[in-house]
């Protein structure tokens, strides 16, 4: 979800920042957006209008601790914004977090809610798209880690969030992560690409031989 004005400019936190806060969360969090691609093409190549965070929601109050004394705006469907207080559990269909340090300060976070698989009979957990519940995957590959230990969302997963809109943002960050993906990233791109979007999708096709 994107708002826009009159809820204020952004001045996207830096990803070391990010990293330093979330160091202590004491929960799995990941670097999300075009900086996940950016990361996993290992070099800056677009401007950034904001800079995401991926927690998984069980751990949503999390960042209550690690952003302590901020301001957490959560984003209603479909598309308002209201404070998040201490202590409040989310509903399901609130994913999106806007956070920044005092009423007056641009935003410089914003957070990204991911659900869990909830059966008693699996082993470890299985994340669940929100985009496409159909799409899941051991929570364990859901992202990679850079080399100073940044966790960040793998790039085949990201992708897959932006190819709903192909917006020029968007198509710039594909371009630029297709040399890099492997061919299992690939494989599974395509085949999420084609169970949400249909074959004809552009990308699906572009990453099929």
């Amino acid at each position: 979800m994107r708002l826009e004005a009159p809820f204020g400019p952004w001045e996207p936190a830096s990803v070391g920042e990010v990293a330093h806060r979330f160091a202590t969360a004491g929960a799995p969090w990941w670097v999300a957006g075009g900086y996940a691609i950016e990361l996993a093409v290992g070099r800056p190549f677009r401007d950034h209008g904001d800079i995401d965070v991926m927690l998984l929601r069980r751990d949503q109050h999390v960042a209550h601790l690690v952003l302590d004394g901020w301001e957490l705006w959560a984003a209603d469907p479909p598309g308002s914004l209201r404070p998040w207080r201490p202590g409040e559990t989310l509903p399901a269909g609130v994913h999106d977090i806007w956070c920044r340090p005092t009423a007056d300060a641009p935003w410089r976070i914003q957070l990204m809610l991911e659900d869990l698989e909830d059966l008693e009979d699996t082993e470890g957990d299985t994340w669940i798209s929100r985009r496409d519940p159909r799409l899941r995957r051991p929570l364990d590959t859901l992202g990679f880690t850079t080399e100073d230990g940044t966790p960040v969302v793998a790039p085949e997963v990201q992708l897959h969030y932006k190819a709903k809109g192909l917006r020029p943002k968007d198509e710039a960050d594909f371009d630029a992560a297709l040399p890099h993906l492997t061919a299992p990233q690939r494989t599974w791109l395509a085949d999420a690409l084609t169970t949400t979007y249909g074959p004809d999708h552009p990308w699906a096709v572009r990453l099929t031989p």
